[in-house]
């Protein structure tokens, strides 16, 4: 490769990078502005800036406070995140080590339940939960979310795992190590960036879910993004308020990317190569 094109292949990745950083950046400007200022059309980038909108979305002016809401979503999405990779573990190792009769068959039906639209089985669900008594539940919504992540967990991880060294397991065996322990001790160190970017995903698609949030959830299990969606009133649309409370729904994802970037990378290309 050229230094000519290597320099052009750069400068496109920089631009596409720009292109994808820009609406945060602006709904970052945008959550310093006043209503006022936020509303001007075309925008202005000399407005001045105050932290009004962080204040009413704290709540520090007598407003509703997100703190039990954020909670929730922290709980929903860490403890599903974390149950997937339990149950994602063994059924990835039984599909890729120990590949089972018509792997490929499983694989494809797992990733089928993923074609259901969401709103098809809203209400079979609504209805389950009502008569078990668990609507405005969180644990509700960890079960949820759990089932709904772990098909794309397990079609992922099987991908992973598949590039561990069975001679190392063959070793373990032989030492007299059980598949739990061979589990534990063996395969998980190895496809630790392959778990780690599944989990990463597992916790985006968790933390940032809505329709299911939203039906079946009130006050007791309201998440982020249900919490976010009160902004909207029929009195309008407070942009500056939703942009700071979007922005600030957002860290936790953000931070968890870019915690995780140099074993997200390692992990996406780790079955990227046979």
């Amino acid at each position: 490769m050229t230094a000519v094109r290597r320099h052009g292949l750069g400068l496109v990745a920089w631009l596409a990078g720009i292109v994808f950083f820009l609406p945060i950046a602006w709904m970052a400007l945008t959550s310093f502005h006043s209503e006022q200022d936020a509303a001007t059309n075309p925008p202005s980038f000399a407005a001045s800036l105050t932290l009004d909108g962080y204040r009413e979305f704290f709540g520090t002016d007598g407003g509703a406070s997100p703190w039990p809401a954020l909670a929730n979503s922290a709980v929903a999405s860490v403890v599903s995140t974390l149950c997937v990779l339990l149950l994602a573990l063994p059924a990835a190792y039984a599909l890729s080590i120990r590949p089972v009769r018509k792997w490929t068959d499983v694989l494809f039906f797992f990733l089928s339940t993923k074609m259901l639209p969401a709103v098809a089985g809203l209400l079979p669900i609504y209805l389950f939960a009502k008569n078990a008594g668990m609507l405005d539940n969180i644990w509700l919504l960890v079960i949820l979310y759990t089932a709904m992540n772990l098909p794309i967990a397990v079609w992922m991880m099987q991908s992973f795992l598949a590039e561990v060294p069975v001679a190392v397991i063959e070793a373990a065996r032989v030492d007299g190590a059980r598949l739990p322990t061979i589990l534990a001790r063996v395969v998980a160190p190895i496809a630790l960036p392959g778990m780690a970017a599944t989990a990463l995903i597992c916790f985006i698609f968790s933390w940032n879910e809505l329709l299911f949030a939203r039906v079946l959830t009130g006050v007791v299990a309201e998440t982020a993004p249900v919490f976010l969606t009160g902004f909207i009133t029929s009195q309008g649309l407070f942009l500056a308020k939703v942009c700071a409370a979007s922005l600030v729904i957002s860290l936790p994802v953000l931070a968890a990317g870019f915690a995780a970037q140099d074993k997200l990378v390692q992990g996406l290309s780790l079955g990227a190569v046979k």
